[in-house]
């Protein structure tokens, strides 16, 4: 019969490696069937085995493996979600949507950091993989040829958060960037801005390059403004480069401009006051993401709203229906924007 002090004992030895299922299961003098079902709270354990085995399981600090269950059941309850910038405050947003329904229907989150770059996407999506996750949420700027052809290699399920693909064979959510920027610029045209500036990332990414752009070119159009390529600034979507353009956008007699993201318009703005330029009686500046930022600035900006919470979560609920094979009816989703007018423009 094993006495308290050997079971201390005990529990100092294996202080030192990693305690099992069998560990538990022999200390607590009962089968590992039994350990299991105490662990995942099945009622057909009698209350004093369950008070035993669940003493045991203090003692020890037994953690469930998750890794071996999940090679039981072929699900392991842990979902992959891939960020491009952890720090920026669009990501985050998206995320917190995404864990908090995660959380709702009790999977975990394992969360990686791309930095933007495409070899690292694919190096964190195989890690990933490697893990067994039962599906990913992946939010970058761009899908490259190479990390499409990843994604169709596996079959883990994988949804796209905030990211757009030319080609629409993966699931995702996003609002209507073309038709959110067209709408905005037309505003800033209809307060009498003849020389609108776009200010975005890479226009090799598809969301920049492809759709907010397309949405400026038909704004343009419509008002019977020729397109100038010298109004598009095409930056490293940073603060700092934010307060180095103010020379530039005045070099093109531009009046206004129209930010992709809220961290280069809030540069923009820092760098028109340091310049003495009243924003917005002189120069007005709407931004695309409506983070918290917009408002923490001075002047408020003004800013294309996106649900960035319910990006996420939406994105999270979709993903679990992949994982569980029910029926989806729409795969690409399309949430609704709005125009939010602060005090960066008039």
């Amino acid at each position: 019969m094993k006495t308290d002090y050997d079971m201390e004992e005990r529990a100092i030895f294996m202080d030192k490696q990693t305690v099992t299922i069998y560990d538990v299961a022999r200390e607590a003098s009962v089968s590992m069937a039994t350990v299991s079902r105490v662990v995942n709270g099945n009622a057909n354990v009698k209350p004093a085995t369950r008070k035993k085995v669940l003493d045991v399981i203090e003692k020890l600090d037994y953690r469930p493996n998750a890794v071996a269950r999940g090679l039981a059941s072929k699900k392991t309850t842990t979902v992959g979600v891939i960020v491009p910038d952890v720090t920026n405050m669009y990501f985050a947003s998206l995320a917190r949507g995404i864990d908090d329904v995660a959380t709702m229907y009790k999977y975990n989150i394992i969360l990686t950091n791309s930095d933007s770059n495409s070899e690292k996407e694919i190096k964190v999506l195989n890690t990933l993989l490697s893990k067994q996750v039962d599906g990913i949420v992946f939010m970058g700027n761009e899908i490259t040829d190479k990390l499409r052809e990843e994604f169709k290699r596996t079959k883990t399920p994988i949804v796209l958060a905030g990211s757009v693909d030319d080609e629409g064979t993966d699931p995702s959510v996003n609002i209507d960037y073309v038709a959110a920027v067209q709408e905005e610029v037309k505003n800033l045209i209809d307060r009498g801005n003849k020389r609108v500036a776009f200010v975005c990332g890479p226009l090799n990414q598809s969301i920049n390059g492809k759709y907010r752009l397309k949405g400026y070119k038909q704004a343009l159009k419509s008002a019977g403004i020729p397109y100038d390529d010298k109004l598009v600034f095409e930056t490293d979507d940073t603060y700092k480069t934010g307060t180095l353009l103010q020379p530039a956008l005045m070099a093109v007699n531009a009046t206004a401009a129209m930010v992709t993201d809220d961290e280069l318009a809030a540069g923009i703005m820092n760098g028109m006051s340091d310049a003495d330029i009243s924003v917005p009686n002189d120069f007005e500046v709407i931004t695309s993401n409506d983070t918290k930022l917009t408002e923490m600035v001075r002047p408020k900006m003004s800013s294309i709203t996106q649900p960035l919470y319910d990006i996420g979560a939406v994105a999270m609920r979709l993903l679990t229906k992949l994982m569980n094979n029910e029926p989806v009816e729409e795969k690409n989703v399309l949430l609704p924007y709005g125009l939010m007018k602060r005090e960066s423009t008039k």
